[in-house]
Order: structure tokens, then C-alpha cells, then sequence
């Protein structure tokens, strides 16, 4: 039997919904951003994203069924991001998906976000379990050994920044607009990655675990000496101090999942999250793949970004392993995807977000 499923996705700072069938056709995706909303602050603002979400979740919904052709009678389920992210959003998605199920008597699944994008690579290629992935986003970074929809062995992670948050405070020491992934990458390429001597935090050390703070606050002191001795950030200053970076992280990343297809072999690699769109860092990432006799991976760029089609997809996965959920459906700030696995450094006192 194929299944009809209606995502909704307001984790962070995009708005989405999707119509997605279990035999992966995509027949909607509608994103709605908020980059103008949050541009002035050089940063996402929970508060403002949250009201934006509150308008903007009903009228997505409504296109992603109109560009479908199909009502909410046409449905066989309604998924949603349930956790993790900023609260606000997270709750708005979940109380109009509860609503809309409260209405029809559809069945609810609440998705945790992460398990979306670690499984969007079963959406786009219709690979099969298990493999490797790479979870770069801009708020987290994981390496997943994936078995089942519901089936994540974390064997590394960020102990402090995430790589797209570590992007975006680069961007915007250089003066650059964010979000911060897409600025960086277009002044690297005309920049010279081997200007400055940026280093590659945590390689001297064993395992997957990865670090960015340091690297960002390299780049700081980079552009401080620079100020000082010239008075000033020239253009191919910003250009090459860019490129750096990037080159930097793309080492790291692949340096350390080299380590991880090391201690978990498997046939395919996959990276998903939205600093999987970056050119350099897929290239690099390849390049492991090859390396290591693995397929690898890369969902188109639509899709590594924050998207609601991921969450129907992630949503019909565990439908059809029988979870179902009901009104008590709440909205979770954190929600690990390993559950065994001890918290990462720098987790609060309100445990792991991931």
C-alpha cells in the first residue's frame, strides 16, 4: 500500500511542508525562509522565528496540498518535527500538526529532526541499511552509524561549535552576510587557502570527536593582526582568510570520517545537514569515499537544508514500523538520536540536544 504523508518542519528558522508517498516520489516541498527577518541581528532570534513560524505554517501547508493536487482527505498521516530546535518553532509545528490530526483523525508521528536529514539519503537513493552518516548542519555534527529508521550508533560529534555555526560567526568577524555558509564559500573562491597557517583542531587526537571553536577563534586573531599591521581588512584579506577556513574544516571532516568508515566499515557514506551543500567539503568527502571502496552519498542541495519533505519521509519510516502518536505529543529542545551514548562535552545541565 503507498502511503500519503504531510510534513512539517519549523525547527529553526525556515518554514516548510511537504506531500511525500512511500515510493519516494516528492509530490510538494514548500519552504518559506526568514533570512530578511534575522538579517539585522547577524544571527536566528528564537522569538521572532517562532512568530514567523505561527504565520507561516498554515499557508505552507496550504500550497504544499494545492501544488499536489491533493486534500488533507487524501492523506494517510502527518509528521512532524518534534525536537530538536528552538522551542517556539518546534511547538508551533506541533500544535498544528496535532490540530490537523485532531480534525481528520489522521494519524500523528512526531520526528525528531535530525532523524530526517539521517535519513533522507534513503528518500533520494533508495539505499539500504546500514551505512555511515555525516550529520553537518548549522547546529550540529555527528558521525551516525545508521541500521533501521530508528536504529543511530553515534561514534563522534562536535564537542563544542557545529560547523555551520562556526561558518556563520566566520562570516561575520569578516563583515560578511549570512547566512554565513553560502558567504564564506563564495569569497574562498577567489581566495588562497594557504595564506594562513589555520589549524585542524583535534586530528593529533584519536577517535571521531571534532572541535571548531578554535578554528574560529584563529580566524579572530588572524584578522586582528591584520587590522593592526595595515589598518584595515582588504579584500583578499577576507578572500583568503575565507578560504582557509573552509579548507581547514574540509580537512578535519575528512580526516575524521576517514576514522569513522575505519571503525565501522560499511558500503555506503552518506552526508546530509546543510553544510553538505558546501562544494569543497562534498569533494573532500568523496574523495574518503572513494578512499574506502564506499558509495558515496550527497542529497540534492533542496534537501540538505532544513525541508519538510525529510520529515514526511522520516515520518512514513517509523509509521511503518508501527509508532504512532497521540495529543500528549510535545514539543523537545533536545532529543539525542543515540540514546546510549554518553552526552557530548558542553551539554548543559539539561542533558544532550543531540
Amino acid at each position: 500500500m503507498t502511503l500519503t504523508f504531510l510534513g512539517i518542519e519549523s525547527s529553526c528558522d525556515d518554514t516548510a511542508a511537504a506531500i511525500v508517498r512511500s515510493d519516494a516520489t516528492i509530490l510538494a516541498s514548500v519552504v518559506a525562509g526568514q533570512v530578511a527577518l534575522h538579517e539585522s541581528f547577524g544571527g536566528v532570534v528564537p522569538e521572532i522565528a517562532a512568530r514567523a513560524h505561527v504565520e507561516k505554517l498554515d499557508l505552507c501547508v496550504e500550497e504544499a496540498l494545492a501544488i499536489a493536487g491533493l486534500t488533507l482527505a487524501d492523506l494517510d498521516g502527518v509528521a512532524v518535527t518534534a525536537g530538536p530546535g528552538l522551542i517556539g518553532g518546534v511547538m508551533a509545528g506541533v500544535m498544528l500538526a496535532k490540530g490537523i490530526a485532531a480534525g481528520t483523525g489522521l494519524p500523528l508521528v512526531g520526528v525528531n529532526h535530525l532523524a530526517g536529514h539521517a535519513l533522507t539519503p534513503r528518500l533520494t537513493d533508495g539505499i539500504g541499511f546500514p551505512y555511515l552518516m555525516l550529520l553537518v548542519s548549522g547546529g550540529h555534527c555527528q558521525f551516525l552509524h545508521v541500521t533501521g529508521p530508528e536504529q543511530f550508533q553515534r561514534l563522534g560529534g562536535t564537542i563544542d561549535d557545529a560547523p555551520g555555526e562556526a561558518f556563520d560567526k566566520v562570516a561575520k568577524l569578516l563583515g560578511l552576510p549570512q547566512p554565513g555558509g553560502p558567504a564564506v564559500q563564495a569569497a574562498a573562491r577567489n581566495g588562497n587557502a594557504g595564506r594562513f597557517d589555520l589549524p585542524r583542531p583535534l586530528l593529533d587526537r584519536p577517535g571521531c570527536d571534532l572541535s571548531f571553536s578554535g578554528l574560529k577563534t584563529a580566524v579572530l586573531r588572524v584578522r586582528d593582526g591584520l587590522v593592526a599591521a595595515q589598518g584595515g581588512l582588504h579584500e583578499q584579506d577576507r578572500n583568503d582568510l575565507c578560504a582557509g577556513f573552509q579548507a581547514a574544516v574540509a580537512d578535519v571532516l575528512a580526516e575524521k570520517t576517514r576514522r569513522a568508515l575505519a571503525a565501522s566499515p560499511v558500503p555506503v557514506l552518506a552526508v546530509a545537514g546543510g553544510v553538505a551543500a558546501n562544494s569543497t567539503i562534498r569533494e573532500a568527502l568523496q574523495r574518503v569515499a572513494d578512499q574506502a571502496g564506499a558509495a558515496f552519498v550527497a542529497p540534492p542541495l533542496a534537501l540538505c537544508t532544513d525541508n519538510a519533505a525529510m520529515i514526511a519521509w522520516a515520518g512514513i519510516e517509523a509509521f511503518r514500523m508501527g509508532r504512532r502518536d497521540d495529543m500528549t505529543l510535545a514539543g523537545r529542545p533536545r532529543w539525542p538520536l543515540d540514546q546510549s551514548a554518553a552526552p557530548m562535552l558542553g551539554a548543559g545541565k539539561r542533558g544532550a540536544k543531540a
